[in-house]
């Protein structure tokens, strides 16, 4: 029987523990876990809402940002005109294409 020398296992071990992480993470990837994907173009895509859904969707939308008031103002504005808005608290904006793409005149995005 031949004796293994101790400073093989360790590494050996770290290895196998890298190994069993990718493994997990491309099989969470293929699965399309790991990350919020909205492709549900009926719940939160362009015409989604009613005009009367704009304010609880708003407060949602706004509801962590310092600047409550400025944002209100500007969701319910693009909602009412898109009736949608993005899920989540920022970003996720590529769901509803109107209010993505409305800017300001100096080419800023109007809807937060």
């Amino acid at each position: 029987m031949v004796a293994k020398p101790k400073f093989l296992i360790a590494p050996l071990l770290i290895l196998a523990l890298i190994a069993i992480s990718m493994l997990q993470t491309l099989v969470m990837a293929s699965h399309g876990h790991g990350g919020h994907h909205y492709n549900d173009q009926s719940k939160y895509g362009p015409g989604s809402l009613k005009s009367y859904q704009c304010p609880s969707k708003c407060t949602t939308r706004c509801s962590r940002t310092q600047y409550h008031k400025p944002c209100m103002f500007f969701c319910q504005k693009c909602c009412n005109k898109c009736l949608c808005v993005p899920p989540g608290y920022y970003g996720n904006k590529a769901v509803c294409p109107c209010y993505n793409n409305w800017k300001t005149k100096r080419g800023g995005p109007k809807c937060p």
